[in-house]
Parts: structure tokens; sequence; C-alpha cells
């Protein structure tokens, strides 16, 4: 009888160290983590994170720019769309985004059915800078309640102020925590610092008597917009110590009277070439066929230069930092007589995304970013 004890002690041992791997298995494929998102929302993740779909303007850029745009099951209708002008660096360096499986409309607008179909371990979605925490958190948790599929949410963020510029980062960080990339995170927000630092650094002894005016118009706001759109906070300047004619206006996007452009009369005119994707050429076309307009002093002194688009799907971060050194070269050219504005670029885009599409932007925009714009 003790034998037979013995025996069924011992199998029943054997059995156990058997299954623990099993057992260990399972827990692994299965285990969570438990993070907080960029709206204060606390969601629970996979500990590894293989399969993501990401809803919102400018979200699939940010895994782009951690170099994670391979764990995508999905895409928004964007990716899809044929576009006659595209400036979406992250977009046209990969042309594989189209052939992926449609999960909704651009803008956030998630099918909850499709999404279910690809089933992602989690959705990445951007949300709204500027809003209560609470107005984002809402889309975040509605479409986990549809989908059973937790919902990681960030502000975009922009380089307009100090307080956006944390939003970017935090995005960058968060899901650089999420899919393991925290290094490409840390690493191109490091990048990015510098790049500004080093803009800066450049202009900051330049009296303010001695500070020249500019205006940018042109700018994309959810589509093309003519001479009338633009950036009130636009980074360049800002770095640049160039007056921006438009920047009592506040920090946000804003449309402009066309009489005060005139009544501005800044010293050099900025037409983002985002402008080119309406009728008559947008922006530059009512420079050339406006009278008003015609008598502005950059027009006549040949001091209108075509920028990189600086939103398109939301802003194109890399784009704002080259047109950063050709506008610095423009205005305050001793300031940058060692930069070359297309080399410049060229390295930029390719920290940014792994190699440059500038070619590939500038070409669909006739070649005048980066150019002196003729009248």
């Amino acid at each position: 009888m003790k034998n037979l004890t013995k025996i069924l002690v011992a199998i029943l041992m054997l059995v156990s160290l058997v299954s623990i791997p099993a057992c260990m298995a399972t827990d692994s494929n299965g285990a969570e983590r438990t993070i907080t998102d960029g709206f204060g929302r606390t969601v629970t993740i996979p500990t590894e994170v293989k399969e993501v779909i990401c809803s919102g303007s400018g979200c699939l850029r940010y895994l782009t720019y951690l170099d994670g745009q391979d764990l995508i099951v999905g895409v928004d209708s964007i990716e899809k769309e044929p576009q006659a002008m595209d400036a979406r660096g992250y977009a046209l360096l990969n042309p594989q985004f189209k052939d992926y499986p449609l999960f909704g409309e651009f803008r956030g607008k998630d099918d909850p059915e499709k999404v279910i179909a690809l089933a992602p371990q989690l959705i990445f979605k951007t949300g709204a800078s500027g809003q209560p925490s609470a107005t984002n958190s809402v889309e975040g948790d509605k479409l986990t309640e549809k989908t059973n599929i937790p919902v990681v949410m960030f502000p975009y963020g922009s380089l307009r102020t100090a307080a956006e510029q944390a939003e970017m980062f935090g995005g960058l960080r968060l899901m650089g925590e999420v899919i393991g990339k925290e290094d490409r995170a840390n690493e191109l927000i490091a990048y990015i610092e510098e790049t500004i630092s080093d803009l800066k650094s450049r202009t900051k002894d330049i009296p303010e008597s001695e500070q020249k005016t500019a205006y940018v118009g042109g700018v994309s706001y959810s589509g093309a917009h003519g001479i009338i759109s633009t950036e009130p906070a636009y980074p360049p300047f800002l770095w640049l110590n160039i007056k921006n004619v438009a920047g009592k206006m506040g920090t946000q996007h804003a449309d402009v009277a066309k009489e005060a452009i005139v009544d501005w009369d800044p010293e050099f005119l900025f037409m983002d070439v985002g402008t080119l994707q309406m009728d008559s050429e947008g922006a530059i076309g009512e420079l050339k066929n406006d009278p008003a307009l015609q008598g502005l002093t950059a027009v006549k002194e040949g001091k209108v230069y075509g920028v990189l688009p600086y939103n398109f799907y939301n802003t194109n971060y890399e784009n704002v930092l080259a047109d950063a050194y050709y506008i610095g070269k423009i205005v305050y050219p001793e300031k940058f007589a060692d930069i070359d504005p297309e080399a410049k670029a060229n390295e930029i885009m390719t920290k940014f995304l792994g190699s440059s599409p500038l070619d590939k932007i500038n070409s669909q925009y006739k070649n005048m970013g980066f150019s002196q714009i003729s009248l």
C-alpha cells in the first residue's frame, strides 16, 4: 500500500511538472498590463502588442515615426483613396498601406463591425488638442464598449506652444511604451529638441528693431485653403525671431481678412504650397490676380516663397522643421550660410521616416516648395 502511495505521488509530481510549462505559456500569452493614456484614462492592454489599428488624424503618422507601421492590420479611408496631391511623407514612403483592409472612414469615424473583424489587440486613437479630456475620453470609451478592444488615446499636439509640444512628445512616448519602442520615441524627441534649439540659437541675438516681418498663407486646415488661412503661432517664425504679422490672433489656426494682410504689408510672404490643391492655384492665384494683393511690398519686391505643406491629415512635423531652415535661409541668410535647405530637409525627413520623401512631395506641388514664386 505504501509503495502504491509513493507511485501515485510520483505520478502526480511528474504530471504537475509537465503541466507547468503549458500553464506558464498560457499566462504569458494572456498577460496584461495597465497604462494611463494621454487623456488620463486607465487602459488594460496586452503585455506584448503585435497587432493594432490607428484611428484619427495623424495617428498612423506617429506609428510610422516610431517604425511600428508593420503592426497595423487595417487602415482608414484616407490611406486607400487616391490623392491628386499628397504631402503625407509617411504614406508616400509606405504605399502598401492602401492594400490593407478598411476599418472605417478618416478623421476617426470608425466602423465597429469592421474593427471587430480585423481583431487588433488594441486601437490607437488621436484626439483633439485644446478640448476637455472628457470630450475625447467618451469617444474611446464608446469604441471599447462596441468592440471589446482596448483604446489608447492621446492628443495629437503641435509645435506651436510649449503645452502642445508636451502633448506631442507625450503621444510619442505613450505609443513607444505600448509597442516597445521607448528608445526610438526618446531618440526622436531628443532630435526635435536639438533641432529647435539650433534654429533658435542662430537668431537669438537679432535685436527686435532688426527682426523681419512675414506672413504665411494658404495653410491647409481640414482641406486646402486660400491666402487668408494662416497660423498665428507659426513655429518657424517663433523659432527664428521673425515677427508674424498675424501673431496677435492667438495660437490656433485662423482665417484673417484680406484687408488685414494689405494693412500689415509684411516684408516676406510664405505660401504653403498645399494651397495648390485649390482651383486657380489658391493663394498663389490670388496673389497673381487680386489688385489689392499685388500692391503688397513683398509681391512688388519678389519676396514671395513656397514652403512645404504644414498640414495634411494633421501636422507634418518633419515639414515644419524643414521649412524653418528654408525660411531662415531666406530671411536671415547670414545666419544660415552653412545650410543647404534641401539637404537639411532630407536629413530631417530621414530622421523621422527612415528615408526622405522630399522629391516625391515637391514634384506633386509643381516643385514650388523651397522656391521663389514668380507672379
